[in-house]
């Protein structure tokens, strides 16, 4: 495989910011998972629990997660390889911080990355209405976040690895999982009965949800003095419902979270799952132009639904990555990039959707040897 540098690697960047793309460019998106879900990468057995309630072990993965993509997986995607000038850490509680807020314990199962057991089930329903939303930094995981942090700012203090510093990103919780999936979060699968069958509740639950999301997102840029101006959005639950469904109930509880944190800004969604059927009605009523796609995603179709104007991220399945073979990761990439998603110049590589434990090398680099080879733009 060619070999990329740094250099040409931030020159493909600055020129897709720059609208003038020369390549796609491609990212591998990856959290520590890789390293506490691998045994050969994490040969002390460190256990999800223990990185959630230890920060010093929290900062000790944190640490081999950087250092396996600055050595390994930077070198088959266009962000930097090699050590970098200092390391980052930061409060780390995956896709469990939402539900955790209203109650929800955490588990943690073997093999697998932290999930929640919904505490709203049945006729507890009502009881989320008595959670506390108006103080969201002061009770919960986010307290904890921020008691977390300050235990970090301790530990990082003065602390180099590989000869580099270390430097902590402030707890800054910025965006939402989404009304459907934080309420499928606390309800459980009842949540779908709870659309079909009790449309009210239904619908005063999501907007509790996003309520409360407003509310936190709006208290740390106060706690740490920012702009209120931004948050992210993601709702990957709404590939379980119909478009008449999400246009009728969702969209509205969407729109309040962008109106109220990204007013007349151009936006981003993250979506994994079949949600395509719902792209075209979120660019439209939601002034969405930047889509993060999971999979299955039909990259020829979406792209005429979207139009050039619109950033699409998205690439080879993960189970392909997985289990599949370099040879048959090196046609399917071949295959998106050649369906027409590259119109435009408004198309990013990646994996869909965040790259598993234990990928083999090979695949990486099969991926990426495939955007070089067809991801090119015409002068």
């Amino acid at each position: 495989m060619v070999t990329v540098s740094n250099q040409d690697k931030a020159a493909i960047w600055k020129a897709f910011n720059a609208g003038h793309p020369v390549r796609v460019p491609v990212t591998l998106i990856t959290n520590p998972r890789i390293i506490l879900l691998d045994p050969r990468l994490n040969p002390k057995g460190i256990t999800f629990e223990q990185y959630f309630v230890d920060p010093a072990t929290m900062v000790e993965v944190q640490l081999q997660h950087a250092l396996y993509r600055a050595q390994v997986i930077n070198r088959y995607c266009d962000e930097p390889a090699g050590l970098p000038e200092y390391w980052t850490v930061y409060v780390d509680y995956q896709n469990t911080y939402e539900a955790a807020f209203f109650g929800a314990e955490i588990i943690y199962r073997p093999g697998q990355v932290p999930d929640v057991r919904p505490p709203y089930t049945g006729e507890r329903r009502e009881a989320i209405f008595d959670i506390d939303i108006d103080r969201p930094l002061s009770q919960g995981i986010f307290r904890q976040g921020l008691e977390t942090y300050a235990r970090m700012v301790e530990l990082t203090d003065k602390m180099t690895f590989k000869d580099r510093p270390v430097k902590i990103t402030p707890y800054f919780v910025g965006g939402t999982d989404g009304p459907v999936t934080v309420a499928m979060n606390v309800r459980g699968t009842e949540f779908m009965t709870d659309l079909a069958l009790n449309p009210d509740y239904a619908q005063r639950l999501m907007a509790w949800i996003t309520g409360a999301a407003i509310t936190r997102v709006r208290a740390f840029r106060a706690y740490w003095d920012q702009p209120d101006v931004g948050g992210g959005l993601a709702d990957d639950s709404i590939q379980l419902i119909s478009a008449r469904m999400y246009r009728e109930m969702v969209l509205p509880h969407h729109r309040r979270y962008l109106d109220a944190l990204c007013p007349g800004q151009a936006r981003g969604i993250h979506l994994c799952g079949d949600a395509t059927r719902h792209f075209k009605t979120i660019h439209d009523a939601l002034n969405v132009w930047d889509f993060d796609t999971g999979f299955p995603v039909n990259f020829s179709r979406l792209r005429q639904e979207l139009g050039p104007d619109t950033t699409i991220r998205g690439g080879v399945e993960v189970t392909l990555l997985l289990h599949g073979t370099p040879e048959a990761v090196y046609a399917r990439t071949k295959d998106i990039l050649q369906s027409g998603i590259k119109q435009g110049g408004k198309f990013i590589l990646r994996e869909a959707n965040n790259l598993p434990p234990r990928v083999p090398e090979g695949n990486l680099a099969a991926m990426y040897q495939a955007c070089l080879d067809y991801g090119n733009y015409e002068a």
